[in-house]
């Protein structure tokens, strides 16, 4: 599986890009959609029996868990051996979210939300950087959110952790844009995912309804956490998100930043145009006291 380098920017079939985060939602939907097109795809699971299952789909998947040093580099020492030491482009999209009010956040809660979406997932392409720049071309997809640049409530350490995303993503694509390396960004809005599944698992090991001022606050999310399908107006199919990562992918200069759903795009405007006042009243209305 090494197909011939390339010399423009463009990733095209067969070009080898690794996905993060493939068990289910985003990452599965994009890694099944690459891999039909013709990508060597790589993905990447953090538990073995989701790699597994994977693999039996027919996929090239190997173990690697964001939250741990050891594994990142594992993993990438394992999927460069099996990929000739080639990688044309890096889908970060294995991220989760901890619902919660900023005040009832611990310490330990906190690191654990950004072990995973920020530490590991830029420690992982810092790793990376070092194999595009020595072959001389590459692309670097982040998945962020509208949470990576509009805060709400009850969302703050997934909000803290996609802003440093947003951070951290800006400053690298100054800082290689002289390596032929592409950094971009894809904003989403509400999308259908396992997301919400998750985050309520989260929220349950890490906050405590007790003595806290949002319990009843708590208590409407927890329904919407609980919701089965769309929760939110204007929610797409995850393959929103792999038509942006084919569209970064193929374009010879991708965008820096995809921004997908109405929300987001509004958001994006109102963001440039309105008071922080003003803006904060509508980001309230949206975020609904944790019901939306």
């Amino acid at each position: 599986m090494t197909p011939k380098t390339v010399a423009n920017s463009q990733c095209l079939p067969p070009a080898i890009i690794l996905i993060t985060g493939c068990s289910s939602g985003i990452g599965y939907h994009c890694a099944k959609t690459l891999h039909a097109a013709g990508y060597g795809v790589i993905a990447t699971c953090r538990k073995p029996a989701d790699v597994d299952r994977l693999r039996q789909e027919g996929l090239t998947c190997f173990e690697l868990d964001l939250a741990s040093s050891d594994s990142i580099h594992q993993g990438l020492n394992a999927i460069l051996e099996h990929s000739g030491g080639r990688l044309d482009a890096l889908f970060n999209n294995g991220a989760f979210g901890l619902p919660g009010a900023v005040e009832d956040l611990s310490r330990t809660a906190m690191e654990y939300q950004f072990q995973t979406n920020v530490f590991g997932t830029q420690e992982l392409t810092n790793a990376v950087v070092k194999v595009m720049r020595a072959q001389g071309h590459g692309k670097i997809i982040y998945n962020s959110s509208i949470l990576g640049f509009a805060a709400m409530q009850y969302r703050g350490a997934y909000n803290a952790s996609k802003f440093a995303i947003e951070g951290f993503a800006d400053t690298l694509r100054l800082e290689v844009q002289k390596d032929n390396i592409q950094i971009s960004l894809i904003e989403p809005g509400p999308i259908l995912s396992r997301f919400r599944e998750n985050a309520y698992e989260q929220f349950k090991r890490w906050i405590s309804l007790e003595g806290s001022a949002h319990r009843k606050n708590y208590e409407a999310m927890i329904k919407r956490l609980e919701t089965v399908g769309p929760s939110a107006p204007f929610t797409l199919g995850p393959e929103a998100v792999t038509a942006c990562v084919l569209h970064a992918l193929q374009s010879k200069r991708a965008k820096i930043r995809y921004r997908v759903t109405v929300p987001t795009k509004a958001f994006a405007v109102l963001k440039r145009l309105l008071p922080t006042r003003w803006l904060d009243r509508l980001l309230t209305k949206a975020g609904g006291d944790g019901k939306r």
